[in-house]
């Protein structure tokens, strides 16, 4: 049962990979083509950010979201692991945050219609309450 819960987060790593690449293959070029030297685009806002088309910006703030919140799943599905407790709720609950982020991530990067991104973070947010209490739960027993 702990590869299957592992496998969620795995899965996880490699989307947040996914959208680095993404993030490499459309930043670089749109850098070039606004002629905005790597020096001037240190600071993530500000006139050289705005340089940046929006679809790239997305892109950009997607990844930074995934290196935020999901560090909290990652240590919540390190817990459940090491417990050797895990049941198949727990997998469920780490497949459905997975799927919600990814979902995220698509909306993020191609719509981006914020309500609707916001209410995707909630959602997956709200997975996150019951493997942390279920976690906890397991450490104390």
């Amino acid at each position: 049962m702990t590869a299957a819960l592992l496998l969620p987060a795995a899965i996880l790593v490699a989307w947040t990979l996914i959208i680095w690449a993404w993030m490499l293959a459309t930043r670089v070029p749109a850098m070039q083509k606004a002629r905005l030297h790597p020096e001037k685009a240190k600071h993530t806002r500000g006139d050289a950010w705005n340089a940046l088309p929006s679809e790239v910006r997305q892109v950009a703030d997607n990844y930074n979201h995934l290196m935020e919140q999901p560090t909290i799943f990652y240590a919540i599905v390190m817990v459940l692991a090491v417990s050797g407790e895990t049941g198949m709720v727990d997998v469920g609950l780490a497949w459905a945050y997975v799927a919600l982020r990814i979902i995220h991530s698509l909306w993020q990067v191609t719509r981006n219609v914020v309500m609707i991104r916001f209410y995707l973070f909630v959602v997956s947010t709200l997975v996150l309450f019951p493997m942390a209490g279920r976690a906890i739960y397991l450490l104390l027993t």
